[in-house]
């Protein structure tokens, strides 16, 4: 980010903002039975930090986690 800042986001808030699951209790029970994989590694850690540029699959779909834009 412009100011230095590391942009994280955890996973479990990550799957809810972006629409791969409907419900923060969703994300809690796929990423503990080990249906989410954070750069080919299965993750099974609700509190695992992303950072931009890291890629999530759940379902066979992939996101690449993008930092918030700022406002123009």
């Amino acid at each position: 980010m412009a100011d230095g800042t590391v942009f994280t986001l955890q996973l479990d808030h990550y799957l809810k903002l972006s629409g791969l699951v409907r419900s923060g209790g969703e994300a809690k029970h796929r990423i503990q039975a080990g249906e989410v994989s954070v750069n080919g590694v299965v993750e099974t850690r609700r509190s695992h930090k992303l950072h931009a540029g890291d890629t999530v699959a759940l379902n066979g779909v992939s996101h690449v986690v993008a930092p918030k834009r700022e406002a123009d």
